[in-house]
């Protein structure tokens, strides 16, 4: 129940309302207009490359039998790119010692996610690690070009109300079925009866 619990934090059920939730306050929170914009480029490049990586290997085969790699892991990828800056953000006007504490938070969540996702044998080892490194490049990279950014902060009852629709969306406990419909398009796309699996991966 443990895993399961964490792996929802990379859940794209959860990770997509909460990455509009980010987008919406950014312009009311940074003194930064083009905040918003990186963000949404961050977050959309995160889809993108776990999007494009699946689909090469469910349409086309595409994936690497040594490594056991058939696309990145999107609960790494995309909670190593989302919670970093969710925890920032909040943490905007707090102490330099809070601030790093609640960004160490942020950190750590995605390499706890990725390892629920080895735990209960959703992914690979080079799925999971190449995931988060994707994510955290991606959420590195936001953060540094906002170095100069100032926040406005959050009073508790905001925090909560920023908080109120992930903990809804986590206590509901409804995962996407994002990989369902990507292994449906992947087949559609390449003319194929059924997408590739990690099986036909090491029968080539």
């Amino acid at each position: 129940m443990l895993w399961k619990t964490l792996t929802y934090f990379g859940d794209s059920m959860l990770l997509i309302p909460t990455a509009v939730i980010i987008a919406l306050i950014l312009p009311w929170k940074s003194d930064n207009r083009r905040t918003v914009l990186y963000w949404i480029v961050a977050f959309g490049l995160a889809g993108l490359f776990v999007s494009l990586s699946k689909i090469l290997f469910l349409g086309f085969g595409i994936g690497s039998a040594h490594y056991n790699f058939t696309g990145f892991s999107g609960h790494s990828a995309m909670s190593a790119t989302l919670w970093p800056v969710m925890l920032w953000l909040i943490s905007g006007r707090w102490s330099s010692l809070w601030r790093g504490f609640a960004l160490g938070v942020g950190y750590l969540i995605p390499l706890m996610v990725g390892f629920s996702r080895l735990v209960i044998h959703a992914h690979s080892k080079s799925e999971v690690v190449t995931g988060l490194l994707l994510g955290f490049t991606l959420s590195t990279a936001f953060l540094i070009s906002q170095r100069r950014t100032a926040l406005k902060g959050f009073s508790w009852p905001q925090v909560s109300v920023v908080l109120l629709v992930p903990l809804l969306l986590l206590g509901q406990g409804r995962v996407a079925t994002t990989q369902q419909f990507l292994e449906r398009f992947s087949a559609n796309l390449a003319g194929l009866e059924k997408p590739f699996s990690r099986a036909d991966l090491f029968r080539q």
